[in-house]
């Protein structure tokens, strides 16, 4: 090849990589952007480095999301299967079905999305004070149970017609995947997805470090006004889910009932647990776990994380005594700066 082929060549490698990059970036100039609003009866923060307003993109995945596993939307397939139609499954109810039944599966039932009957009937409770009785709780015992439930050739199978599903204890954090799977899809290298407390982050922040998460300090409060931090995690290329039962509870009679429901027993979970921060590779598993911790107690929870290498998790517990404690994962040191 000679010297005038050789320019030639290189002019044009030159001129298509340009070409490239303007059509992979949008032809703007890289910037971190931010977007905030409500979704699922909550509300989201989105952080990312890119070169356009991707908020349309977002608020579309929350939308095909909520369309898929929201229980007060009259149209989703959750709703449709509850009211025992026929319906299609889409990917993401597939998808948070059987990452369901495999956590269901890993903790003997401590996870079970067909607690909805229980969770109905104590969420009366909540509002009125009047909790429901034994023979209450014990009739809607026979329609809990994740093995109950089944997909077949893409149907929901269900033993009794009357068991209901409710995805809101992963359903959450699915959706903070799929906001974070679209944005890595789009090529967005550094972000960070927060839907009402649970996160996904890649990359870096704008600072050219971690993203820092903070866990709240539980307290005695129902009403959600205090929001003391106990701990920043410098979280980066991960996924982070809390549970928490100490400002979702009612007292009566002197005693606590939070809103977390054993689906064993039928009752409110009476564990030592009061808030479980979860942190994985994928959200909707961290939010699953999170939730099962509270339902297990903190002795069985460090035995599911004996099992599971690729999660780690901070827990802050009532001693005997009454006090606050935490327990955390050996490895999670490094994030906590210690």
């Amino acid at each position: 090849m000679n010297k005038k082929n050789v320019i030639k060549t290189l002019f044009l490698v030159v001129t298509l990589s340009a070409i490239c990059l303007r059509m992979c970036n949008g032809g703007g100039k890289m910037t971190y952007l931010s977007n905030q609003g409500s979704v699922f009866g909550t509300t989201y923060s989105i952080t990312y480095e890119w070169t356009e307003d991707l908020s349309a993109e977002i608020q579309q995945t929350m939308k095909d999301v909520d369309f898929s596993l929201s229980p007060f939307n009259d149209s989703s397939v959750i709703t449709q299967i509850n009211n025992n139609k026929e319906i299609a499954l889409d990917k993401h109810f597939v998808k948070v079905f059987e990452t369901a039944m495999n956590v269901s599966e890993d903790t003997d039932g401590a996870f079970d999305i067909t607690v909805a009957p229980l969770v109905n009937a104590w969420g009366f409770g909540f509002k009125t004070k009047q909790m429901p009785g034994q023979e209450q709780v014990d009739s809607l015992l026979q329609l809990v149970g994740y093995k109950k439930v089944k997909m077949e050739n893409g149907k929901v199978v269900k033993e009794n017609p009357n068991t209901m599903l409710d995805c809101s204890a992963i359903a959450k954090g699915y959706g903070v995947d799929a906001v974070a799977d679209m944005l890595t899809e789009k090529g967005v290298k550094n972000f960070m997805v927060e839907i009402g407390g649970e996160v996904v982050t890649k990359g870096l922040n704008s600072r050219n470090s971690a993203w820092k998460i903070g866990i709240v300090e539980p307290t005695d409060d129902s009403l959600s006004i205090g929001n003391e931090v106990k701990e920043v995690l410098e979280v980066q290329d991960m996924a982070m889910a809390t549970s928490g039962n100490y400002r979702k509870f009612y007292v009566k009679d002197g005693k606590k009932y939070a809103h977390t429901i054993d689906p064993k027993s039928g009752y409110p979970v009476q564990h030592n647990i009061l808030s479980a921060t979860v942190l994985g590779p994928t959200c909707t598993i961290c939010d699953a776990y999170a939730t099962s911790f509270m339902v297990v107690g903190l002795e069985e929870a460090k035995k599911v994380l004996d099992r599971h290498p690729e999660l780690m998790a901070y827990l802050i517990y009532n001693n005997d005594k009454g006090e606050n404690k935490v327990w955390y994962s050996p490895k999670l040191k490094k994030l906590l700066g210690k």
